[in-house]
């Protein structure tokens, strides 16, 4: 298998074309990474800024490049020795009238060749929820518009820039009795009734965008009505969304594939099982799947591994000072009242997700069971399920023709069990567990187990990622995809047990840090690990900013705007996307980027303002509130912040250099999110798909800050590291996991651990929880501080190795921290060949 060493995932799309990746090779061969790691190349909608809308997965995206830019860019990578990984979306396409597939099956309907390509429910016509109001007041006001195109033939209907295909019956009648002459058309289009029967003969029906949720007869990518389903469990489908994928990964262009939302299909496991056959044993594939707290990915899956965010989670374990969680804690208790409640608030925010964002797709799974027996009522049912689906534990089971698995059946009994105890009468919820155990038969049956296994993790997702994360604000460094923010950290222990299970498990899958999809960059988060080891100062910090921001809030009727909760939080962003030297950074770009940040956050809430019912008033006062906080107007609340958060600013650069080494060296494969060879302080989407100024990699930096030296030993660490992957692979593809012991009054300040294969070891050792040292950030700590602390290193893996990154020699055995820490605050030692 052509697995690799390290990947570098870059974000197509704007100014990031294949052109310009090629422009990058150079810097990525530099680097030391072995794969390039790209976003989806095939074309998607038109201004796309993602590629996840696919519209045709058979062509490489013009916007970019198209198969020439392509080509080059493989040539280019193959020249310098690198690979390439593309990522693709088996799970959904754009239902975008720019996708010729969906063209065809809205002008043809269940008879379209490619009807049974997307997931639609076909009991009733398709549903379009794409009017600004409801349909009788869309006729009344003449907003549909027949028009026709003499040139092409064409004859379609128009809702503003929208352009739908007409039925070919319609198009026939239409064009009799008009002419296709423009009067003619305009005066139909104008005429209420005789439009109602036009509408009646075609294979579709509009709909008002807000009843969506409820009403809506194909499946979405989330409750994204813009992206349908596709049917890949399906042969054709499936031969007919991967003829491109299969020839570039044949053809040698590809050597790996990254699969997206492998949770939304309807039989992963066949899935993984059909493209590995078609693609060979050699091609490297992940999964973009999030594992909760305990679980592994499923055995049978012929995969390397996952696109690690549960590496980031594992970050968290190590990095948060448990201690200093409890201190803000409880301030949070009292500033958060009842959003610090995180299992209430989980079970609030799942409710609303299957109440309201998923109403349709509940109800549906109802109508099933009453399929199955009549007899059961359908509150009891919509009861039963909406208890158990708030009761799942993680993503979803993946039973489809045959029995669950031991570690689904665990998943499913658990949730069974908790759901049992909120229910008064427990009939329904025991015949929906047997439903989803494969215990029933019958066409229903199947069709239940597999839409319930499609459901429970967009509601997962929605509720905890999308919605609880924006809500639950004690420490939002660990509100992270996959995370658990409402546990404890483990410490050092954790942290080993878990790398110990990802050698275990997935010894091939990514380790990431930052992706397009994390909440926040890899170095804010760091920096805002460091909040829980200086609680007080950061508690009292909040305190004195409310107090000087006072005149900046609003009141009404329903609360302060922002309320304590939000304010909270905000300090906490602000905090994250800090730049070292405010007065000299650039102040129109940090208050756009906190801005719509703000914007975001109260929208994804759902608490007073929403995607789907803003409310003007309340969003205008947050977004006042948080310009304030950046105005240099302010310069009280500014000179204090940017003096508080100098200390936990320094602390982050810590934290942010053990992470990165300990992510080039623990099991897994590093990933590093484009930009991040540098100090990635970016924001959820977009933020983090902001254009990357590589230039700042290729040039020399001028200036002493910190910020450049932690910027600096960063890139440093990155390509002194990944060389040595490059020269050893197996060592750290293969090599086992061996936590070293540390002794001393500072033990608590170090993880330490050793990699092993054959003859060759690597030992990695990283300050944590630095919050007493005594010295400024990246200068030398000292005996003083370090005192008896030592890193045990048994004899066996050598006698003599040397730090990687300072070229010192070191005698293994009983090694001071003084010694191997005098120069960086995270060493890595090898042996020489």
């Amino acid at each position: 298998m052509s697995t690799p060493t390290s990947t570098y995932r870059l974000q197509f799309r704007g100014s990031v074309t294949f052109d310009r990746a090629v422009e990058l090779v150079p810097h990525l061969k530099s680097l030391g990474v072995s794969h390039l790691y790209a976003s989806p190349i095939f074309t998607a909608t038109n201004g796309s800024t993602h590629g996840y809308d696919v519209v045709d997965v058979n062509e490489i995206d013009p916007a970019i490049g198209g198969r020439d830019g392509f080509d080059r860019l493989v040539a280019a990578l193959e020249k310098a020795g690198l690979g390439l990984i593309i990522d693709i979306v088996p799970n959904h396409m754009a239902a975008s009238l720019e996708n010729a597939w969906w063209r065809d099956v809205l002008r043809h309907g269940r008879h379209s060749s490619y009807a049974r390509h997307f997931d639609i429910d076909w009991s009733e016509k398709l549903t379009l929820p794409q009017l600004g109001k409801p349909i009788g007041e869309v006729l009344a006001a003449g907003e549909l518009q027949l028009v026709h195109d003499p040139a092409k033939g064409l004859l379609t209907l128009a809702y503003f820039d929208k352009r739908l295909p007409l039925s070919d019956d319609s198009i026939h009648h239409v064009l009799n009795e008009t002419g296709g002459d423009f009067e003619k058309l305009r005066a139909l289009s104008m005429d209420a009734e005789r439009m109602k029967q036009l509408l009646a003969e075609q294979h579709w029906q509009l709909l008002y965008w807000k009843d969506r949720a409820q009403h809506l007869n194909y499946r979405r990518f989330f409750e994204v009505a813009g992206l349908v389903g596709i049917r890949v469990e399906d042969d054709q489908v499936f031969e007919d969304t991967h003829r491109l994928t299969m020839e570039l990964v044949r053809s040698g262009r590809v050597q790996g594939l990254r699969i997206d939302h492998i949770d939304g299909l309807a039989d992963p496991k066949t899935y993984l099982e059909r493209l590995r056959q078609a693609v060979g044993p050699d091609t490297f594939i992940v999964v973009e799947k999030i594992l909760g707290k305990g679980e592994t990915l499923p055995s049978t899956w012929p995969v390397s591994g996952t696109t690690g965010y549960e590496f980031i989670s594992a970050m968290a374990e190590l990095f948060v000072a448990s201690d200093g969680l409890e201190t803000i804690s409880a301030a949070y208790e009292v500033i958060g009242e009842e959003h610090a409640d995180f299992n209430a608030g989980l079970r609030a925010a799942k409710l609303l997700m299957i109440r309201r964002s998923f109403g349709g797709e509940v109800a549906r799974l109802i109508r099933l069971v009453q399929s199955i027996y009549p007899a059961l009522a359908y509150s009891d049912i919509s009861s039963a399920l909406d208890e158990l689906l708030v009761a799942f534990p993680v993503y979803r089971t993946y039973g489809y023709r045959g029995l669950l698995t031991e570690q689904d059946e665990a998943v499913l009994d658990a949730a069974v069990e908790k759901a049992r105890a909120k229910l008064p009468v427990t009939a329904d919820l025991e015949i929906i567990g047997r439903l989803l155990r494969g215990e029933i038969e019958g066409d229903a049956a199947f069709e239940f187990r597999t839409r319930f296994q499609q459901l429970s993790g967009p509601i997962m997702a929605k509720a905890v990622e999308d919605t609880l994360f924006y809500r639950y604000n004690r420490l939002i460094a660990t509100n992270e995809v996959g995370g658990e923010p409402g546990e404890a950290p483990g410490g050092v222990a954790a942290f080993h047990q878990m790398m110990a299970d990802r050698r275990k498990h997935q010894p091939h899958g990514l380790s990431t840090t930052s992706t397009h999809d994390t909440k926040r960059g890899e170095d804010a988060r760091t920096r805002l690990y460091a909040l829980s080891e200086r609680p007080e100062a950061w508690i009292e910090g909040v305190e004195r900013w409310r107090e000087l921001n006072k005149a900046f809030r609003s009141n009404f009727a329903d609360g302060p705007a922002p309320e304590p909760n939000l304010e909270w939080m905000l300090y906490q962003a602000l905090a994250g996307i800090w730049p070292e030297d405010f007065e000299q950074s650039p102040k129109a770009e940090l208050r756009n980027r906190f801005l719509a940040y703000a914007e975001k956050a109260i929208r994804e809430a759902k608490l007073r303002t929403d995607w789907g019912a803003e409310n003007p008033d309340y969003e205008n006062a947050v977004l006042n509130y948080a310009e304030a906080l950046v105005s240099p107007d302010n310069q009280d609340f500014l000179k204090d912040f940017q003096q508080t958060l100098s200390s936990f600013v320094e602390l982050g650069y810590l934290n942010s250099l053990s992470q990165t080494l300990i992510k080039l060296t623990a099991p897994g494969i590093a990933d590093i999110y484009q930009g991040g060879e540098g100090l990635d302080l970016s924001l959820v989407d977009p933020d983090n798909r902001r254009p990357v100024d590589f230039g700042v990699f290729t040039t020399r930096q001028a200036g002493d800050g910190k910020e450049l030296r932690a910027a600096s030993l960063k890139r440093q660490i990155i390509t002194s590291v990944l060389r040595h992957r490059n020269r050893y692979p197996q060592l750290f593809l293969g090599g086992d996991y061996l936590p070293l012991q540390v002794i001393g009054r500072r033990q608590e300040n170090l993880v330490a651990f050793a990699r092993t294969h054959k003859e060759q070891t690597t030992i990695t050792i990283a300050t944590r929880l630095m919050n007493k040292r005594a010295t400024p950030c990246l200068a030398e700590a000292g005996s003083d501080f370090w005192e008896d602390t030592a890193v045990l290193i048994p004899s066996w893996l050598g006698r003599r190795m040397r730090d990687l990154l300072t070229g010192k020699s070191v005698d293994t055995g009983h090694v001071l921290a003084s010694s191997i820490l005098a120069d960086h605050s995270v060493s890595f030692l090898v042996t020489d060949a």
